[in-house]
C-alpha cells in the first residue's frame, strides 16, 4: 500500500492571489476549472470540516451513502475507497489508511476534515487537486487572566475554558400568533428576529464543537417558561435573546443591549466580582460597532426575558421597525448575516477571555 501511496500522491494545492468575498471559506476543484466555493466549514478538533457530498460534485468522483452499511463508498481510479462516521480508517481493498480527523456527521450532512481530502483522499487520485481555506483556524492564544475567573466563582456550573466548548442559546423573540412589534410596511418583529437568530446558530455550529440551542426554528410561538428551560436547568453557557422595537416616532433607531443588574454576592473582602452579562455586552458593542452598527447604550435592567440567575445573557433590541433605516438593516439578508457575525464575533472575545482560566 505504500508503494501505491508514493506512486499515486498528486496532490497540488494552488496558492491564489485573489481575494474571495468575505463569506467564502473553502475552494476545491480540479486544475484548469471554476473551483467549487464551499461557505459551510465546519471547524473541529482544530481543522476545517466539509461536506463530503461537497467534495464528490467538486472533484466530480462518484460517491454513495450505503444507510443499510452505514459506510460512504468513493469510488477511485484504485479502486472503491469506504470511509464511515466516527471511524478512524479508509478502506482500500484489504488495506486499511488510517485518518487523524474521523468523518462525522454535522448538521445532518458527513463531513470530513481537510486533512483528509489531502493526505488520504488525493493520493488515490489521478490528477491533482486544486484546494484552498481562506480563512484556516487560528493557533489558540494562552493567557492567564486570573481577575477574570471570579464573575463565575459563583455560578452552579463550572466556567468552560474551552472556547469551542460553550453552550450558546440564541432566543428569537415572539413568534406564531405573537407578532412583537410592528413596523413599516407591516414588518413584524417576529420576523426579524428568527432570521438573524438562524444565521447566528450557523456560525455558532462552523466554529463550535458543541451544542446550539434556537429556542424556535419557526413562526411558531413559546412561553417565557420554554424559552428559558435550558438556562433554569443549567444547561446553557450563555444566552442571546433577540428582539427589535417599534416607536411612535421615526427618530428613535440604533441598537440597544440590556443585561441584568448585578446582584449581591457573599464574597470574600476586597474580591470584585464583575458582571459577567455586562462583560459580555461590552463585547457585543464593540464588535456590533466594528461592523457598522449604531449602539446607543448598555443598559441594565431586571428584563423578564433575561430570566434569573449568574448566567451570561444579553438582549439584543436589533433596532427600530419603525425607523426607515433601521428597517431597511434589519430586512437585508446581508446586513442580517453582518449583524449575525458581529453577534458570534463578541461571543467569541467573550469567551476568548476565559481561555486561562483553570477549571
Amino acid at each position: 500500500m505504500s508503494c501505491l501511496l508514493l506512486q499515486s500522491f498528486s496532490l497540488l494545492v494552488f496558492l491564489l492571489a485573489t481575494a474571495l468575498p468575505a463569506s467564502a471559506l473553502v475552494e476545491i476543484g480540479r486544475p484548469g476549472e471554476d473551483p467549487l466555493v464551499i461557505e459551510d466549514v465546519y471547524l473541529r478538533e482544530g481543522t476545517a470540516f466539509v461536506s463530503i457530498d461537497d467534495v464528490m460534485a467538486a472533484l466530480a468522483l462518484e460517491g454513495t451513502w450505503n444507510s443499510v452499511a452505514h459506510v460512504y463508498v468513493i469510488k477511485t481510479p484504485h479502486g472503491s475507497a469506504i470511509i464511515s462516521p466516527g471511524s478512524q480508517y479508509l478502506k482500500l481493498g484489504d488495506n486499511f489508511i488510517p485518518i487523524s480527523h474521523r468523518p462525522r456527521f454535522i448538521d445532518g450532512k458527513l463531513q470530513v476534515s481537510e486533512v483528509f481530502l489531502l493526505r488520504q483522499l488525493a493520493p488515490l487520485l489521478t490528477e491533482p487537486i486544486h484546494y484552498r481555506n481562506h480563512n484556516p483556524p487560528a493557533a489558540t492564544k494562552s493567557e492567564d487572566p486570573l481577575d477574570r475567573l471570579f464573575a463565575f466563582l459563583l455560578r452552579k456550573k463550572e466556567p468552560v475554558a474551552d472556547v469551542s466548548k460553550w453552550i450558546v442559546s440564541i432566543d428569537p423573540g415572539h413568534g406564531g400568533e405573537d407578532s412583537g412589534a410592528l413596523g413599516l410596511n407591516g414588518s413584524k418583529e417576529k420576523a426579524v428576529t428568527l432570521a438573524v437568530g438562524q444565521r447566528l446558530e450557523k456560525l455558532l455550529k462552523m466554529h463550535q464543537d458543541a451544542p446550539v440551542v434556537l429556542t424556535r426554528d419557526g413562526d411558531y410561538a413559546l412561553n417565557m417558561d420554554r424559552r428559558l428551560e435550558v438556562v433554569a436547568k443549567g444547561q446553557s453557557d450563555v444566552l442571546i435573546s433577540l428582539h427589535a422595537q417599534a416607536f411612535f416616532s421615526e427618530e428613535a433607531s440604533g441598537v440597544n443591549l440590556y443585561v441584568q443588574p448585578q446582584t449581591e454576592r457573599d464574597v470574600p473582602d476586597g474580591l470584585v466580582v464583575e458582571n459577567s452579562s455586562l462583560k459580555l455586552a461590552e463585547r457585543l458593542r464593540e464588535k456590533l460597532q466594528k461592523n457598522g452598527f449604531v449602539v446607543n447604550a448598555i443598559k441594565e435592567l431586571p428584563i423578564y426575558p433575561l430570566g434569573r440567575g449568574d448566567l451570561p445573557r444579553v438582549l439584543v433590541e436589533m433596532g427600530s421597525l419603525t425607523n426607515s433605516i433601521d428597517l431597511t438593516t434589519l430586512q437585508d439578508p446581508i446586513r442580517q448575516q453582518d449583524f449575525a457575525r458581529a453577534l458570534f464575533d463578541g461571543l467569541q472575545a467573550f469567551f476568548d477571555s476565559f481561555s486561562g482560566v483553570s477549571q
